[in-house]
């Protein structure tokens, strides 16, 4: 035997030993070599498979136009063939999904060549994905549904208190209402804004703030005062659950500064909010222009939404920090991955 014959027996050799489903298919696709794997695979014999063309292979599975059309270019054409996915229902197996890639091989001074076809069957993953997919959508709906439920629920909390608050007599419990119908509406805003967002899906955090803020000046200034709240922030995503935490951190900083910054008769002023980011470290900050917090010595010592705040920035594995003075007041949340990294 010469060592051209030497060759093409070793190479059947190693097609019958492979563990996937191998064919070799000569110039006109008549099948020459399989392997044990591919009579295992698709319950046939040696006898029902070599020396027939791949398309009269079983009852006429392979029979696909699509499937012809590349494997007749293989050749001729000296191209590949990749990730080509079939599915049929084949008589003894039942409704498959076959994934099929060819290569052309060539023997040495030889000008025949053949064409190995490796044939993988997906049917478990492709239904897999299915499933998942259909997991997906139905996941999504209901999170819509919730989401829905959510929100008419947050309205109807906030009418209660809102109306409760007009019906008591004390000054500081109507304030404790008022406060606390502030903080609903701000929790509403932000479920409203991120009602198309899905867990860990990201989200634009500029245009995040700026919808977050008008929402808040159009519930909680209105046309009574003159004070305008401002978006400064640099480019950039993060992901839902972060914005949610940032959402609420604005929203607190927001009422004080409302409540605390601008007291009467001032009804002119103007709250900025910042977002800046350096690599993996990033600053939000909320500045106002108002009168200061003059007599505070020591801000961890704060109301609700001092506490809240610092709640939300050890989430957001960051710290606050105050300025504050004359000119206003600055309430920075600032993360630095250095630092979080030690914790």
């Amino acid at each position: 035997m010469d060592s051209m014959e030497d060759g093409k027996t070793l190479a059947h050799a190693m097609v019958d030993t492979v563990r996937d489903a191998l064919l070799v298919l000569d110039k006109n696709l008549k099948v020459v070599a399989a392997s044990r794997s591919f009579y295992s695979k698709f319950l046939t014999t040696p006898s029902d498979t070599i020396g027939h063309r791949i398309y009269d292979l079983g009852n006429g599975e392979w029979q696909s136009e699509a499937l012809r059309h590349l494997l007749e270019r293989v050749i001729p054409e000296h191209d590949v063939m990749d990730d080509f996915v079939l599915e049929q229902n084949f008589a003894r197996l039942g409704p498959r999904v076959m994934l099929l890639n060819a290569r052309k091989v060539f023997y040495k001074n030889d000008t025949n060549s053949t064409l190995l076809l490796a044939i993988e069957d997906i049917t478990e993953r492709r239904n897999n994905e299915r499933l998942l997919k259909a997991l997906s959508d139905r996941k999504d709906t209901l999170m819509a549904e919730m989401s829905h439920r959510v929100a008419n629920s947050l309205q109807i909390i906030a009418s209660i208190l809102l109306l409760k608050a007009r019906k008591v007599t004390s000054d500081e419990t109507r304030g404790h209402l008022e406060d606390a119908h502030r903080r609903v509406m701000s929790v509403a805003a932000l479920q409203q804004q991120l009602t198309a967002s899905g867990s860990g899906e990201k989200v634009e955090i500029g245009e995040y703030l700026t919808r977050l803020c008008e929402s808040l000046a159009a519930s909680m200034i209105g046309d009574r005062r003159s004070i305008t709240i401002r978006v400064f922030a640099d480019p950039g995503a993060v992901v839902s659950e972060r914005a949610v935490g940032m959402g609420l951190v604005v929203t607190e900083l927001a009422i004080n500064a409302l409540k605390h910054a601008f007291p009467p008769p001032a009804d002119l002023g103007e709250i900025k909010v910042e977002y800046k980011v350096s690599g993996e470290d990033w600053t939000l900050a909320v500045s106002d222009n108002g009168c200061g917090m003059s007599g505070v010595t020591d801000h961890r010592t704060g109301g609700l939404g001092t506490s809240i705040v610092k709640a939300l920035a050890q989430q957001l594995e960051a710290e606050v920090v105050v300025a504050t003075g004359v000119g206003g007041t600055r309430v920075s949340v600032e993360h630095h991955q250095s630092e979080a990294r030690l914790h």
